[in-house]
């Protein structure tokens, strides 16, 4: 090697030196990434609740609120933004059970009807019954601001 390709090999030796590395790992994007996709002002849904779920759809060109109300028997990934909970109702003797993406922009509101105790993380021994053999012990009943409060002398 010459004095003048040494000079030009130590030069872009120095240039990528000077070049910063990202710090953020991939870890770390998603997350903020993620942090982005949540939805603020939601109420904990939790397993056992009934609840009144405004979803909007698409007909045509007209969109509408459609209310499907049940019990929530399932939670999926609960802290991500991708969560989803499984709400399930009786209709004309027939179990309807449907899936909301918790933080989707389709979910209008989502209001808690009721809140029972249940020792499990998963409700679907509550498919084959019917009727009062459904039922769970109510903790609580009526609207989220309800719920606290004070009470006056």
């Amino acid at each position: 090697m010459s004095a003048g390709e040494e000079t030009t090999a130590t030069a872009a030796t120095t240039a990528t030196a000077s070049v910063k590395t990202p710090t953020m790992t991939l870890e770390a994007a998603l997350k903020a990434i993620n942090s982005t996709q949540l939805r603020s002002g939601l109420p904990t849904i939790k397993i056992g609740d009934t609840v009144r779920v405004h979803a909007k759809i698409v007909e045509g060109t007209k969109e509408r609120v459609q209310v499907f109300e049940g019990v929530v028997i399932k939670r999926a990934r609960n802290n991500a933004a991708d969560a989803t909970f499984t709400v399930r109702k009786v209709s004309y003797n027939v179990g309807v059970e449907r899936t909301f993406p918790l933080h989707s922009p389709r979910i209008d509101k989502v209001e808690i009807m009721t809140r029972a105790r249940v020792r499990r993380a998963r409700l679907f021994y509550l498919r084959p019954l019917r009727g009062k053999a459904t039922r769970m012990k109510t903790l609580y009943q009526g609207s989220e601001s309800d719920k606290g409060g004070t009470q006056a002398a």
